[in-house]
């Protein structure tokens, strides 16, 4: 007698989460005239570009995973990937049933669904067919899109991308729990970070704390870690350098952790044992202005207001005199959840947008129970020193609520000892 094969211990969402999804998309699909829906294979941008196959099917995680999902208004939903059922199985998800090894034919093999469904001369919605949040270009494939055509050449097919943020960017119960538990690990990793910070440090070996912190309780890949350091440095690198850490520089990183793709994130300020006294004045004045942000980003606030609101309140809180006499801010905010989750907010010092999508997004609504990314910067007038600090937020009826725990602002590491890394083979050479 053998035993029955029980499921790989990975956490999960529930049949009822599936359910809710399923239903909401199914019903904006109904309102556009939509026979299915197709989210291609793309696992660019740590993943980012094929968060909505993966919000569908609950199929993906690792960093080069391609799965595409057929989504029919009516009907069985079919996930289509390699070796489909050792990695996309029952042993591993109990979403969706119909999963099919392809042999990266995604483009084929989802068309052949399509007549299967008897979708010819059906309008069909393609998620990244053209510009998304991050994406003016699109995501599909040149030639998976060629062979959806062949496919089903009597097919209508339109940009489904928009629809399926709509519905994901309410973010459920169980969604918020497993963004809390993202920067929860985020934390964890901050706390690692700060013991590891010590002067003669490399700063590959701070960085690889920080990382290893969050792996160690289980975060998934792909995870976007932009990280700089330095005594006064300016944007985030793509990763981290072989310098040594000295006294007194600032680390700056853009740190997320994944539960099932799931992402928050932090923007932390770690200062090496002693902060630079203009970088402590600025996050000051950068606790007070986020605060009040908060309750200006209420559910139905708008991306406008949000703007005017982090320029007009560092305005009106910056000192009148003195070095940080007329101080500029701007707002970098964007959703979390899956990947690409809109709205994608950047602005210049004072203000004005220089992207498409912010400016398309000028009068969107921030909905209750809404999750991103808020990370202002304020800098002095000449533009020498820049304060930037973010952390994860919820919106509610009353303002957003900050989903970290640490305090606000730049934190310093205590001088200690660390000598806890390898010198024998590094990228570098041998010791």
């Amino acid at each position: 007698m053998t035993d029955t094969p029980t499921m790989h211990p990975y956490r999960r969402f529930s049949l009822a989460e599936r359910d809710r999804r399923w239903k909401a998309v199914r019903r904006r699909m109904a309102e556009e005239g939509l026979a299915a829906i197709i989210a291609p294979p793309n696992p660019g941008n740590s993943t980012d570009w094929q968060a909505d196959a993966r919000y569908l099917s609950h199929c993906g995680g690792g960093a080069d995973t391609s799965i595409g999902v057929v989504f029919p208004l009516e009907g069985e939903v079919t996930v289509v990937a390699t070796s489909a059922q050792e990695r996309w199985g029952p042993l591993v998800q109990d979403w969706v049933a119909d999963v099919r090894t392809v042999n990266r034919q995604f483009g084929a093999a989802m068309g052949e669904r399509l007549r299967e469904l008897g979708l010819d001369g059906q309008r069909i919605g393609v998620s990244g067919l053209v510009g998304g949040t991050r994406t003016p270009e699109g995501t599909i494939m040149h030639g998976t899109y060629e062979a959806l055509a062949r496919a089903v050449p009597r097919a209508s097919f339109v940009e489904a991308g928009e629809l399926m943020q709509d519905v994901r960017e309410i973010k459920s119960q169980e969604e918020i729990d497993v963004l809390q538990c993202s920067i929860d690990l985020v934390e964890r990793a901050l706390e690692a970070q700060l013991a590891a910070a010590q002067p003669g440090v490399p700063d590959y070996v701070v960085w690889a704390e920080t990382m290893h912190a969050m792996f160690r309780r289980g975060s998934e890949l792909s995870v976007h870690f932009n990280w700089i350091s330095g005594d006064n440095p300016g944007r985030t690198l793509t990763r981290p350098t072989a310098r040594p850490l000295r006294e007194g520089d600032l680390i700056l990183g853009e740190i997320e952790a994944s539960v099932i793709g799931y992402r928050a994130q932090r923007l932390p300020v770690v200062a090496v044992n002693k902060c630079p006294p203009v970088i402590r004045d600025l996050s000051a004045i950068h606790g007070d202005m986020y605060a009040e942000l908060l309750e200006v980003l209420r559910a139905g606030a708008t991306v406008r207001e949000a703007i005017a609101a982090t320029v007009d309140i560092t305005r009106r809180i910056a000192p009148r005199s003195g070095p940080l006499a007329g101080l500029k801010a701007l707002l970098i905010l964007h959703g979390r959840g899956l990947g690409d989750d809109r709205p994608l907010v950047l602005t210049k010092l004072g203000g004005d947008s220089f992207y498409g999508a912010t400016e398309r997004a000028m009068e969107a609504v921030f909905p209750e129970n809404g999750v991103y990314i808020c990370k202002p910067a304020i800098s002095t007038a000449d533009g020498v020193f820049q304060f930037a600090w973010g952390d994860t937020v919820r919106v509610a009826e009353g303002g957003a609520r900050r989903m970290g725990k640490m305090p606000h602002g730049v934190q310093v590491s205590e001088p200690g000892s660390f000598a806890d890394w390898p010198t024998d083979v590094t990228v570098l050479g041998g010791a």
